[in-house]
């Protein structure tokens, strides 16, 4: 799939919003960005926010945010950010990318990769 300009916009504006609210401990907000199979694996708003704290403390508080060239990674629209996370662990989250068919842009996935011993 071919990714436009308007559509990189779009996708770190996505992932911008998602930070911003879980800033802001906005649980309802924050999920609304994920797509429906991540809302449908989660549910409620507080079991997605509560599994990002647990699990993703680099997402969730990350200390500072660099956004990569967007990427394809085995077929899926790929948005990697470098995070420094709370610990001062530099880490790259891989935020896999869905259009809508709205064309509207959700997160449907983040893996964490280690940058030490690089």
């Amino acid at each position: 799939m071919e990714v436009t300009d308007t559509d990189a916009i779009n996708i770190r504006s996505v992932i911008e919003y998602q930070f911003a609210a879980f800033k802001k401990d906005d649980a309802q907000g924050a999920f609304a960005f994920a797509s429906p199979a991540i809302q449908a694996q989660f549910v409620t708003p507080e079991n997605f926010i509560q599994m990002v704290k647990t699990s993703y403390p680099a997402v969730y508080r990350p200390r500072s945010v660099f956004f990569e060239k967007i990427t394809t990674i085995q077929g899926n629209i790929t948005q990697p950010v470098l995070l420094l996370a709370p610990d001062g662990v530099p880490l790259r989250a891989l935020y896999f990318m869905e259009k809508q068919p709205n064309h509207i842009w959700r997160i449907n996935g983040c893996f964490l990769v280690s940058l030490e011993g690089k």
